[in-house]
């Protein structure tokens, strides 16, 4: 199996509050042991002083054992129940896959 990672920018809306992040990051890294092939989720707020994030200010890693577990993710009930708590908190959102 080729290990894939999922990473992903976000943009909060402005009304989101730090504790807010913060849970949406908790419930993210909860799925860990729940979805079948998730490894690991990392995640943080952009760091750099370059500039370039054009407005998105956390990011995130998931790491998924195959491209079959990552597919299987994006429809597993606990990923939809996680999508109904950090969805509504965002103004935008990228998602890109890549195997390693």
């Amino acid at each position: 199996m080729v290990p894939v990672k999922h990473f992903g920018l976000f943009q909060f809306k402005e009304e989101v509050s730090e504790s807010q992040i913060e849970s949406c990051f908790q419930e993210m890294n909860s799925m860990v042991g729940k979805v079948p092939g998730l490894l690991e989720v990392l995640h943080g707020p952009y760091m750099g002083s370059e500039g370039l994030n054009d407005g998105f200010s956390h990011g995130f890693i998931m790491t998924f054992d195959s491209v079959e577990t990552l597919e299987a993710y994006l429809s597993h009930p606990e990923h939809e129940r996680v999508k109904e708590i950090v969805l509504p908190c965002l103004e935008r959102v990228i998602v890109f896959d890549f195997a390693t």
